[in-house]
């Protein structure tokens, strides 16, 4: 079986138009990874869609520029998922007037006996389901977090006055995947309020589910991020937008169309929560500007033949369109 060294690969991509010469661009290659680096990184979204480098600086400027986004968005994701389950766990007590487990899933998750009026009996069905595999997965969650001896969990099932844990300790374990199923698995009364307490438009939501759709949105960036996988063209997007989900960002922020296929889109509902959240206009002016930032390095590094396909061309008034959003 034959297989090429680093210098093998280099002249490997010499020979398939890209320049590359010199022991600090094959050190580069070295680093980045040719399958990683290369393989990952020469085609926007798809196999299809091929980047047209010419020079080996111009793909280790996409990579680089990958590697800044992930490190500006992380954070800010980080901050509006413990947030998010901050403000969902007090409508959650308020609403089931309990921390136990039991009584939660029992008073204000949807199933087939407080199922919204009107459903049919296989509509009723299916919620039943989604309500069985919520606790099939938080059961599995706590497992998992047992057999990791988590004190956030051992702490109550090792006590001799053991009586299951607490929706907050739930919480404190629970990805953001799952958090979004078990969103999604509230009554709609209980999501009705948590929209509200969130100032989220609700003209746009009439079934009360931008509050789950847009954390399964965030889980898909979290995860690319976290696994190190390519997030600059959105290929990691597992979950076709609802017509709300964007109409939502649209009349609330201003920008003339959301589509979440491009990753200033991504920017623009992090902002758009950060808002809601009341972050500081400053941090959030930040934010944006470090993005801007980033943009434009990336511009000065790469041709506008690169340029063309990977950034939309308004992004800059996209931008200071956010800006107008977040001072009014």
């Amino acid at each position: 079986m034959s297989y090429k060294t680093t210098n093998g690969l280099m002249k490997h991509l010499r020979k398939n138009g890209i320049q590359i010469n010199g022991t600090d661009e094959r050190r580069k290659l070295l680093n980045t990874g040719y399958f990683h680096g290369y393989k990952g990184y020469r085609f926007f979204k798809n196999s299809c869609i091929r980047i047209p480098f010419t020079k080996y600086k111009e793909i280790y400027a996409t990579i680089h520029y990958d590697t800044e986004l992930k490190t500006l968005l992380y954070g800010k994701i980080m901050f509006i998922e413990t947030a998010l389950k901050n403000i969902v766990l007090e409508s959650v007590l308020n609403e089931a007037k309990s921390e136990k487990l039991s009584i939660i899933i029992e008073k204000i998750i949807t199933g087939y006996n407080n199922a919204p009026s009107g459903c049919t009996v296989k509509e009723k069905k299916e919620f039943q389901r989604n309500k069985l595999k919520l606790q099939s997965n938080i059961q599995n969650v706590i497992f998992r977090e047992y057999e990791r001896n988590n004190p956030k969990i051992t702490h109550f099932y090792n006590a001799n006055n053991h009586n299951g844990i607490p929706i907050w300790a739930l919480f404190e374990v629970l990805m953001l995947g799952d958090f979004g199923f078990f969103l999604s698995c509230l009554t709609y009364d209980v999501r009705n309020v948590i929209s509200k307490t969130l100032g989220i438009n609700i003209s746009a939501d009439s079934n009360r589910e931008l509050i789950y759709k847009y954390v399964y949105t965030l889980k898909d960036l979290r995860n690319a991020i976290a696994h190190n996988a390519v997030v600059f063209d959105t290929r990691f997007r597992s979950m076709k937008p609802s017509r709300a989900m964007m109409r939502c960002l649209e009349i609330e922020t201003g920008l003339p169309y959301v589509n979440f296929k491009a990753i200033d889109d991504y920017v623009a509902l992090i902002v758009y929560l950060l808002k809601l959240l009341k972050v500081p206009q400053k941090e959030i002016i930040l934010f944006i500007d470090e993005y801007i930032s980033t943009v434009e390095k990336y511009k000065k590094t790469v041709g506008l033949h690169v340029t063309s396909i990977v950034l939309r061309q308004d992004y800059a008034l996209r931008m200071n369109t956010l800006k107008t959003y977040v001072l009014s």
